[in-house]
């Protein structure tokens, strides 16, 4: 237990500086305008939306369904409002107790000592998380990593009493509620099963590829098929329900979201993706350069075989697929002599064992726990009380790391990034216990006292380099101006461009001009940086230039309502009545299918309905102008206000 709390406190204190962050970037549309967290909203909405607050049917929603979450978004709401203190509060708290967990997973395979400790530190000062911790969104990640090793948890109680104690079911039945909380946290939770069924066959049963087949024809181990098929049956319940539930329909993003899915080259489309999970490991390796967004040209693409990454990619396959072959296939290194297992001519050497190939054809697989009598009274008697071997955590290590980060690989869908730090922290599970019985194999393989010591001290050192990392990087997400700062060598378009934002907030009106202007040199078709500087020179009564800036948003994003809006404003100011009437007319006219914020495009339209009426009202038009009014009032979502139409309509009324 002392592993747990101090691993847990560590966790606890490295982000205690992120209790006086602000909001920042995408906590702003998931927390500070969705309406799914205001009081006077049903909470059953929740249960409809996406993670945004758009209609989950809806072609613009983001399919993200993780109702759990935005559920305790609302309980920070309605407790404290909108102080973030209360936000990071609930996310430092979420992640020391998954530390806690994930010590306490590690304690299974690896024991009750330093490495247990090193793995669960390891986990509570890597820099991979802070996303995720240290922004408020980044708590689905967490919420989903807590039921999950719930569930895996339950799944090795269900492994250890299963065929000699009625109890085995509800721990089973424990871990598929948790596994169906986890994917209600995020989407990637209920990979938690299938990391469960690799626990089953390969750490308690201790199979070799090579013995999984024999072992099915031979009907050996029906209770471990069984487990493995509900498993498999609730696992597809779970991906059914939710692939039914946003419609059956995946979702759309933008090309600037991940850039090597938009592209016409199918041999960059394949290096590229290939990439990326060596990109991701490294980020895990060294995680030096951290980024809030890596999307547009933040790694650019793998046009040609020539590209020297893909020496990256080369090394990262094998490497990996040597480590799981050695793994999955090694013969036993063990013997046994005079009823006790010898490793390397050392009994019990580092407290693992695993069985042969020829101890398993010659007996059945046994259990983890028998049955016997004692005084007239029956009881569970472990079989098992060594530790997995080396060969069977590192195969548990890698479906940890590897299956929890396959939803991110655009192997079965395109997903809307290129890279999120905040999707690694479940595969950094696997992450820090690979490099945990690295370590420890190489310490007990090591027979010099000085090339321990340089192991044990080389660990320790990681860690404190992880922790200094960590507490760094908590203060880049202070607030936005710091964090839009920290990514401008990663990702310059999209950093200069949300910069430019927080300057003109804070009426520093030229540093924020230059900002936007920074950005566009980096990526010039960017509709939303457009509309934005077009926003600041209109404010500037520089109005020439604001319609320039407009146009070419528009050029850009046709469906950009908000740029309508200010056009047509811009155009009847300037006494251009027609092409005023003309700009509001087709604004009103755009739909709002496969937009990404459907809510604020509807407040445009509705604006630019109020204006056309308002126009059509000046120019003594009354009876146009009321029509449009009762269509802006037809069309305007919830949170637009509603007075100013009325207001509009009250001359109408005695007519």
């Amino acid at each position: 237990m002392i592993a747990e709390l101090v691993s847990s406190a560590l966790g606890l204190a490295l982000y205690l500086n992120t209790l006086s962050a602000d909001f920042c970037y995408d906590d702003s549309r998931a927390i500070k305008t969705n309406q799914d967290l205001l009081p006077e909203t049903p909470w059953t909405h929740i249960f409809y939306n996406d993670f945004w607050g758009t209609l989950l049917t809806h072609s613009g929603s983001h399919k993200s369904y993780r109702p759990l979450c935005t559920l305790s978004f609302r309980l920070n709401h309605a407790v404290g409002g909108l102080d973030p203190w209360s936000y990071h509060l609930v996310n430092v708290l979420l992640h020391a107790a998954v530390t806690g967990l994930f010590t306490s997973f590690s304690k299974i395979l690896l024991g009750d000592g330093y490495w247990t400790f090193m793995a669960g530190l390891m986990f509570a000062s890597h820099p991979i998380h802070t996303e995720a911790v240290a922004g408020i969104v980044g708590r689905a990640d967490v919420g989903a990593s807590l039921f999950f090793l719930l569930s895996l948890l339950c799944y090795i109680k269900h492994c250890s009493t299963r065929g000699y104690s009625a109890r085995t079911w509800g721990w089973f039945l424990g871990t598929g509620l948790c596994a169906g909380c986890s994917m209600l946290w995020k989407e990637q939770g209920v990979t938690v099963l299938a990391v469960s069924a690799v626990y089953d066959v390969f750490v308690f049963h201790r199979l070799k590829m090579k013995q999984i087949l024999p072992a099915i024809y031979k009907g050996k181990n029906l209770s471990l098929f069984l487990s493995i098929s509900l498993l498999t049956l609730w696992g597809t319940s779970l991906l059914g329900a939710r692939l039914y539930w946003m419609g059956n329909k995946p979702p759309s993003f933008s090309n600037s979201d991940n850039p090597a899915a938009d592209s016409d080259s199918l041999l960059a489309r394949t290096l590229t993706f290939f990439y990326l999970p060596a990109k991701n490991l490294w980020l895990l390796l060294c995680p030096d350069t951290l980024s809030f967004d890596w999307s547009m040209d933040a790694v650019p693409l793998l046009k040609t075989i020539c590209d020297w990454r893909n020496l990256h990619t080369v090394a990262f396959y094998i490497g990996l697929l040597l480590l799981a072959y050695y793994s999955l296939k090694s013969p036993s290194l063990e013997r046994e002599c005079d009823g006790k297992f010898v490793t390397n001519g050392r009994q019990n050497a580092n407290g693992h064992s695993c069985h042969s190939d020829v101890e398993y054809r010659n007996s059945e697989i046994k259990p983890g726990f028998a049955s016997k009598v004692e005084n007239g009274i029956k009881s569970n008697v472990s079989q098992r009380t060594q530790l997995p071997s080396t060969e069977n955590i590192v195969v548990l290590s890698l479906s940890l790391l590897i299956i929890p980060f396959v939803p991110a690989t655009n192997l079965f869908f395109y997903v809307g990034f290129v890279i999120a730090e905040r999707v690694l922290y479940i595969p950094s599970m696997g992450f820090c216990l690979l490099i945990t019985v690295g370590a420890r194999a190489l310490y007990v393989k090591i027979q010099k006292r000085f090339l321990k010591s340089l192991i044990f001290y080389a660990t320790a050192t990681l860690i404190v380099f992880y922790g200094l990392k960590t507490a760094m990087r908590n203060g880049d997400w202070q607030n936005e101006e710091m964090l839009y700062r920290s990514g401008i060598k990663v990702n310059p378009a999209k950093a200069w461009g949300n910069l430019g934002n927080v300057l003109k907030s804070q009426s520093k009106i030229s540093e924020a001009e230059s900002a936007y202007r920074n950005a566009l040199y980096y990526r010039s078709n960017m509709a939303d940086m457009l509309y934005n500087l077009g926003l600041l020179l209109q404010e500037s009564s520089r109005f020439a230039e604001a319609l320039h800036y407009y146009k070419l948003a528009i050029g850009s994003r046709p469906t950009l309502a908000s740029a309508y809006l200010n056009t047509g404003i811009i155009l009847m100011n300037q006494g251009k009545t027609e092409e005023a009437r003309r700009t509001f007319l087709k604004c009103s006219e755009i739909p709002d299918e496969n937009l990404k914020d459907p809510h604020a495009h509807k407040s445009s339209v509705t604006s630019c309905l109020y204006n056309l009426g308002k126009l059509y009202h000046e120019q003594g038009r009354y009876e146009e102008a009321l029509n449009v009014y009762k269509e802006a009032i037809q069309k305007m979502p919830r949170q637009f206000p509603p007075q100013s139409l009325y207001n509009m309509m009250v001359p109408f009324r005695d007519q």
